[in-house]
């Protein structure tokens, strides 16, 4: 998994390391870790062309230093620096190796003969955004297709949400210390950090703020049945899902829960959509019955019936509550009780405005976990799953843009529900199921409907066997 920090955890790990070794071996380890990565990118060494773009920080520091021992190996190294000052020693060290200045108008006449460019104007610490030259010329690395390597974040980026449009660097590399930062785990900053190399500087971080999986690691806890399994210890997943004005949903729903390996499927929903559940999957049960997790809300449309969230809650038994199940959440969930909104639903949940959720949905997970006492899994372009009491937010594997269509979320609460029958704790559960949905739809691209993408779980699932 790869953990991630705010900026206040990182500045208290890197506060403790200093008065432990002080601040300019931590410059030097981070120092030799950026010289090595940038090498990796040159063509070669001897005779290649960089620049560093430094501001006055510590950001500055590292890639100065990084500079001079890359003019060591013969590297032919040139520095602009963008404040009113450079870190001195560093300075100091670049121009003893062979380094030159130059300023602005001279940086942008060398970037046609460029390797590489270094970004090191702005830290963890920065506002986000570019001044005027400084973002005229990551453009201009942007139109010229200069290679570039951030120093511990491309500059002009928010380190952690809220994430705006603000001017920044795109690299190519980013090259962090000590622990991945927000941005660089979590879109849409991620997709401006390119390649992403942690550097260890000898930090000890808290509990992270987010852990982000992995696909081995989603392989390695799928549920796989045992020889002594039958229909029922494998798991039975009761959907009460769908409605006469959206019998799709009571379909994805169970093609969801079937293709993911329940051992049995009940339909518990509108018995005038039975019929259309049965004829596109005669191996779903409808008769009632006992079930180890039920699955709720899906296509419900505008149901009348009252308290019945709150009934299936207090039975204490495994629970996904999915799309207008939320509307009908009015009393305090717990743990076991998986929510799976999207965030315009969860901006209903939570009384704020969209907008607001989606500047910062990280926080906004956090929040409606604490609000409901429920597990939360929001569903996006990143998913995010967070539990009450719990500081770090789980993340699942990304997959394309193209799973955003009608009908995914009603496949992933499926699929919820079969890893809850099976025994897996909500939280791994959600993770799992929209890791599995986004790897799926990763081996398949394109804009193949959440039905087809469903009907081949079984052999990815397969798969992760060999």
């Amino acid at each position: 998994m790869m953990d991630g920090y705010r900026v206040a955890q990182i500045r208290e790990a890197e506060a403790r390391a200093i008065a432990e070794v002080g601040a300019e071996a931590l410059m030097q380890r981070a120092a030799a870790g950026l010289a090595t990565a940038i090498l990796r990118q040159l063509p070669r060494a001897y005779g290649s062309h960089v620049l560093v773009v430094a501001g006055s920080g510590n950001n500055g520091g590292d890639a100065l230093f990084a500079g001079a021992r890359l003019a060591a190996r013969g590297v032919q190294v040139w520095c602009w620096a963008t404040g009113e000052s450079m870190h001195a020693a560093g300075w100091a060290a670049l121009r003893a190796a062979g380094g030159r200045e130059v300023d602005d108008v001279a940086a942008r006449q060398l970037l046609p003969r460029l390797d590489a460019v270094v970004d090191a104007v702005a830290g963890i610490g920065s506002r986000p955004g570019l001044d005027g030259p400084v973002a005229a010329f990551a453009q201009a690395c942007r139109e010229l297709d200069v290679p570039v390597v951030a120093v511990d974040l491309p500059s002009g980026l928010a380190p952690e949400p809220p994430f705006g449009e603000a001017p920044h660097f795109v690299a190519d590399l980013t090259v962090t210390f000590g622990g991945y930062k927000l941005c660089q785990l979590l879109q849409p900053a991620k997709q401006a950090c390119g390649e992403i190399e942690l550097i260890d500087i000898g930090l000890e971080l808290d509990e992270p703020s987010v852990r982000v999986w992995q696909p081995d690691e989603v392989a390695a806890l799928w549920p796989r049945p045992r020889p002594v399994d039958d229909k029922y210890t494998r798991g039975v997943v009761g959907m009460d899902t769908g409605s006469v004005d959206y019998p799709g949903a009571a379909i994805l729903g169970c093609a969801g829960a079937t293709y993911s390996g329940a051992g049995m499927v009940r339909y518990l929903g509108d018995p005038k959509v039975a019929a259309s559940v049965l004829s596109r999957f005669p191996n779903i049960v409808t008769a009632p019955g006992r079930v180890q997790a039920l699955v709720v809300g899906s296509g419900w449309g505008d149901r009348k019936e009252k308290g019945v969230i709150g009934r299936a809650i207090a039975t204490g038994m495994p629970l996904v509550i999915d799309a207008d199940g939320l509307r009908h959440l009015t009393t305090p969930g717990h743990p076991g009780v998986l929510l799976t909104p999207h965030a315009g639903e969860l901006a209903y949940l939570l009384g704020m405005e969209r907008t607001a959720l989606t500047a910062d949905p990280l926080a906004a997970v956090v929040r409606a976990a604490e609000q409901t006492g429920c597990t939360v899994l929001l569903k996006g372009a990143t998913q995010y799953v967070a539990t009450p009491g719990v500081a770090t937010v789980q993340v699942a594997v990304a997959g394309p843009a193209w799973t955003a269509q009608a009908g995914s979320g009603d496949v992933l609460a499926g699929i919820c529900g079969t890893l809850l029958a099976a025994g897996l704790k909500p939280v791994t559960a959600a993770v799992l199921a929209a890791s599995a949905q986004a790897m799926v739809a990763a081996r398949h691209r394109g804009p193949i409907p959440p039905q087809e993408l469903a009907a081949v779980l079984p052999t990815w699932i397969g798969d992760l066997e060999g």
